[in-house]
């Protein structure tokens, strides 16, 4: 850092022609300008500058020495404000993974706002509903249900909580009645999504009352949108994360049972490999996520 200032003040001087106004230039008093431009000539064994009663001039070495500097100081001046504009403006290739139903309901839709503010970046979604290794993989984000990770090469940050719901068409409960209590839900066909913790137990609980029921589904998918697409079409009752299916409940097309008995929530995560420099296209994207999350109230709209 000194080496630095030493020769930054030096090249000051011989633009400038004066110690005071070169000190200034950097922000130093004059008593430090001249510590370092003495410790510069001793280091290198050499007088740089003359002096005089009335101004400065260069010896002929500290001429020579000055026009190296120049270019070298110029070189890492834009060295420095190419990071800087990465920092801004990051470019690249950034790889997202997340589930179907997240890709399509909440990263999609984002897509247009995000590389409208990030112009310079180019976006890969790598759809998967299993958990896939960020650091083997090469992946920069992924959207993850896990609240923390055994692995400390990975940083989990929260987005939002969202609760799990039994719902089903209209037209099934008019046909096959609406379950009152989960016992009655044996008598249904049930739609699971069969990578979720335990599919096949349902713990439920009410004004602190706790009831575990074990079902078997009349099908079974690794893809909420499979069991979302058999409900609207009058399959039987599914079991998703109210942001599938927020919009269907809310235009009818799905109607929630149960809805006094409390089921587990998901909490979706950002996860990303922990780096003491985090790259500018993930600390943007994740900001970018967390930003749209607030103003967006996806959480209130999802545990109501």
């Amino acid at each position: 850092m000194d080496r630095w200032t030493e020769i930054e003040l030096f090249v000051q001087v011989a633009e400038l022609g004066s110690l005071t106004r070169a000190a200034a230039s950097l922000g130093l008093s004059n008593a430090a300008a001249s510590r370092h431009l003495a410790a510069l000539e001793e280091r290198l064994a050499a007088r740089l500058v003359q002096r005089n009663t009335r101004r400065l001039f260069l010896t002929e070495v500290g001429d020579s020495y000055y026009r190296r500097c120049k270019p070298l100081l110029a070189e890492l001046r834009e060295a420095e404000s190419a990071v800087h504009e990465a920092v801004l403006k990051p470019t690249g290739l950034l790889r997202v993974t997340a589930s179907l139903s997240f890709s399509m309901i909440v990263i999609a839709p984002l897509l247009p706002a995000f590389i409208e503010r990030y112009p310079g970046l180019r976006v890969e979604v790598v759809v998967s509903n299993r958990y896939t290794d960020l650091l083997d993989s090469g992946i920069d984000v992924a959207i993850r249900n896990r609240e923390f990770e055994d692995d400390s090469a990975i940083t989990v940050r929260r987005l939002a909580e969202t609760k799990r719901v039994l719902a089903a068409s209209p037209q099934y409960l008019q046909r096959h009645g609406t379950p009152r209590t989960p016992d009655e839900l044996g008598a249904h066909r049930l739609l699971i999504y069969n990578l979720a913790n335990q599919p096949h137990q349902l713990r439920f609980t009410r004004n602190g009352a706790v009831t575990t029921l074990t079902v078997q589904g009349l099908l079974e998918a690794n893809d909420g949108q499979v069991l979302r697409a058999a409900a609207l079409r009058h399959l039987g009752i599914l079991l998703q994360p109210l942001y599938i299916i927020h919009d269907d409940i809310v235009g009818g097309r799905l109607v929630p049972v149960l809805q006094d008995w409390e089921l587990s929530r998901l909490v979706m995560n950002i996860a990303y490999p922990t780096r003491r420099h985090l790259p500018a296209k993930v600390r943007c994207f994740v900001d970018f996520l967390v930003e749209q999350f607030a103003d967006r109230e996806f959480e209130r709209r999802w545990t109501a």
